[in-house]
C-alpha cells in the first residue's frame, strides 16, 4: 500500500485571488482532490464507496501557510492518512514549493456518511484498505474552530446550485469563499488569510437558507452559519500582511 501520495501542480489564475495569490478555497480543493486520488490508489475511491453506500465527509480541517504562492508557481501537495480514532479518519497534508521547501501544512478529520440514512458509520472494508501509517508524522494539531466573542455582523446566504457536490450538500471548500466574501475588499486589500480552521457541524442541503455571523477582532475573525438554531459551520482564522 502507498503510505502517502503527492501531486504537483502549476497554479492557474482561476486558483488565485485578484492579488495573484493562492485562494484558501483552492487550497482546500487541492487537498480534497489529492486525498481522493490517494483513496483511488488504495482501493477505496468513489466507485468503491458508492458500491458500499458510503461517502467521505469532512468534519474539521486546519490549514497553516507560511506564505501563499502565486500564479504560475509550482506547488506539490503530499497527503497521508493516520490511524483512525473512533469514527474519525485523520489525514495530513504537507505543501511544498518547487525547491522542496515546506510552505504550508494541514490536518483534517474525515467521517464516513451513509448516503441513504445521512448518518455517520464505520466500515471494515475501508479499514482493511488503509496503510499502517502509525510511523508517519502526525501533522499540525487540529481542534475545533472557535467563534470570537464580540459584535457580530449578521447576514444571510441561500447557497446556489454550484456550491453543491456529488454528496448532495454544500462542498467543504465553499465555506472559505463565503468567508472571504464576508470579510470584503477593504479587509483583504493588503492582507490575506494564511491560517484558518473549519468545523463542519451539520451538512447544508439544497433549499436551506443560512443565517451568518461575522465577528472581527483585530486580525482575527470568525464566520459562522446557522440553519434555525443549529450551527452548520464555523470558520476561524487570522489575517496576515501580503508579501
Amino acid at each position: 500500500m502507498e503510505k502517502s501520495y503527492t501531486e504537483t501542480m502549476m497554479l492557474r489564475t482561476s486558483q488565485c485571488d485578484m492579488r495573484g495569490q493562492w485562494r484558501p478555497c483552492a487550497i482546500l480543493e487541492s487537498m480534497q482532490e489529492t486525498a481522493g486520488a490517494h483513496c483511488d490508489r488504495l482501493g477505496i475511491g468513489r466507485p468503491v464507496m458508492d458500491g458500499l453506500g458510503i461517502a467521505w465527509v469532512l468534519s474539521r480541517t486546519r490549514v497553516m501557510m507560511r506564505r501563499l504562492p502565486r500564479t504560475s508557481e509550482a506547488v506539490s501537495v503530499t497527503t497521508w492518512p493516520l490511524p483512525p480514532k473512533h469514527l474519525f479518519y485523520p489525514r495530513v497534508n504537507a505543501i511544498r514549493d518547487a525547491e522542496g521547501n515546506e510552505i504550508g501544512a494541514a490536518s483534517s478529520l474525515w467521517l464516513l456518511l451513509n448516503v441513504n440514512t445521512r448518518r455517520v458509520v464505520n466500515s471494515e472494508e475501508v479499514l482493511r484498505h488503509l496503510p499502517d501509517n502509525a510511523d508517519m508524522p502526525a501533522g499540525i494539531p487540529i481542534g475545533a474552530a472557535r467563534p470570537l466573542s464580540g459584535t457580530a455582523e449578521a447576514g444571510e446566504l441561500a447557497p446556489p446550485y454550484a456550491d453543491f457536490d456529488l454528496n448532495g450538500h454544500v462542498n467543504n471548500t465553499r465555506y472559505l469563499d463565503w468567508t472571504l466574501n464576508a470579510l470584503g475588499h477593504d479587509a483583504l486589500a493588503e492582507k490575506c488569510v494564511q491560517e484558518f480552521s473549519v468545523s463542519y457541524d451539520r451538512e447544508i442541503r439544497p433549499g436551506e437558507r443560512i443565517r451568518t455571523e461575522l465577528v472581527r477582532g483585530g486580525d482575527a475573525f470568525s464566520f459562522c452559519g446557522f440553519a434555525g438554531d443549529k450551527r452548520c459551520f464555523c470558520v476561524s482564522g487570522s489575517l496576515a500582511d501580503r508579501e
